[in-house]
């Protein structure tokens, strides 16, 4: 504690106090900017989500009547959408999982003087737009590209058969645009191990495959549960890979949202899908996270 003596008084300044004072002005600008940008957004889409049409019918025009029932009648609505996101999400996040695992392992156990290059390679589809991406895609896939033409090459797909306009292509798609997300995380998990630990292993006659079970992924579990969760969460609301790699068969909940604000201008319904979908997900999140015993993620 510090004395400061001015005049005949004497004034007391307390450190803890200080910091804490410090630590509210550093929060300030991100507090303020989570209020402005996230929690007044939040608070404007749930009013709007209890909204009815306004009784003169305009487009666009919508009381507050409180109509808790928008829910119910959104969802009950668009069921198949909600499955086949959460479908198409989980799909993706396993076949991406499959994916990063052995590429973040052989980046920070086997890569040597390459692991920037290789870390570099992996963020690279960064450097261009998520739509230009899987624009990309779509021209790989389509009925000109090289993957269509290499497959009835080798007599496994039939003329006249396509890969885009179906769940595979969606799935391969958000695959794709989100396998980064799973790989950075496991990468930092495993880079930080102490590599001592798996030399320990090998010292009480534990085999390799043994060593990953008992000592590697136990201890690199926050990334995969980290990389998972960066995973499905975001894919469960895409709607680009379905709209331009699928059909309308393949659309999912995000597609929805997307035509009931900008096409039928139908902002409840728009609304209460947002949110039921934003609570479905973090209902689903909580569970894997009790689940997997990385609480400490929550």
């Amino acid at each position: 504690m510090a004395i400061a003596r001015v005049g005949s008084s004497e004034k007391v300044y307390s450190p803890n106090k200080r910091s804490k004072r410090n630590a509210y002005l550093l929060l300030a600008p991100g507090l303020l900017w989570l209020l402005l940008f996230f929690v007044f957004p939040l608070l404007n889409l749930a009013e709007t989500s209890t909204k009815t049409p306004s009784p003169t019918f305009e487009t666009g025009e919508f009381v507050q009547s409180f109509r808790f029932a928008n829910f119910i009648d959104a969802f009950l609505a668009n069921q198949a959408q909600f499955y086949r996101s959460f479908t198409y999400a989980l799909a993706a996040t396993i076949i991406a999982l499959a994916i990063a695992y052995p590429l973040a392992y052989s980046i920070a156990f086997r890569s040597g003087a390459w692991k920037n290059f290789l870390l570099i390679l992996v963020i690279a589809p960064f450097f261009t737009s998520f739509l230009l991406r899987t624009l990309a895609w779509k021209q790989i896939l389509g009925a000109e590209g090289p993957v269509v033409f290499i497959l009835k090459f080798l007599g496994i797909l039939p003329d006249g058969a396509t890969i885009t306009a179906t769940a595979f292509s969606v799935i391969l798609g958000l695959t794709y645009n989100f396998l980064p997300f799973m790989t950075l995380p496991i990468y930092a998990s495993l880079d930080r191990l102490d590599y001592r630990l798996i030399e320990a292993s090998g010292d009480l006659y534990a085999n390799g495959a043994t060593t990953f079970r008992k000592v590697t992924l136990p201890l690199s579990m926050p990334g995969v549960v980290a990389g998972t969760l960066l995973t499905f969460i975001p894919a469960s609301g895409d709607y680009i890979n379905a709209q331009l790699l699928g059909s309308p068969d393949n659309f999912m909940i995000g597609n929805v949202i997307n035509s009931r604000f900008f096409r039928v201008v139908d902002y409840p319904t728009a609304a209460a899908l947002s949110f039921t979908l934003m609570t479905t997900i973090l209902i689903l999140v909580i569970i894997y996270i009790r689940r997997s015993g990385t609480d400490e993620l929550v």
